[in-house]
């Protein structure tokens, strides 16, 4: 099952959303783009969680992402 992510959960405001086929490419796409747009660039534990818990399967992802 695909999985989405919207940047707006973690960063409000930010209009960025990834999708993909397993919750490690979509936290390699949300790292990346983390780094070159927010400036995060160390991935602290309490950092990758929160990602994580706003990551969402692709038919539960609210729309306006």
């Amino acid at each position: 099952m695909t999985k989405s992510i919207c940047c707006a959960d973690l960063f409000p405001g930010c209009e960025f959303a990834a999708k993909a086929d397993t919750e490690e490419a979509l936290l390699t796409l949300a790292a990346e783009h983390a780094a070159s747009v927010h400036g995060v660039t160390e991935l602290t534990d309490e950092i990758v969680a929160k990602v994580k818990s706003a990551i969402r399967d692709n038919e539960t992802q609210r729309s306006g992402c």
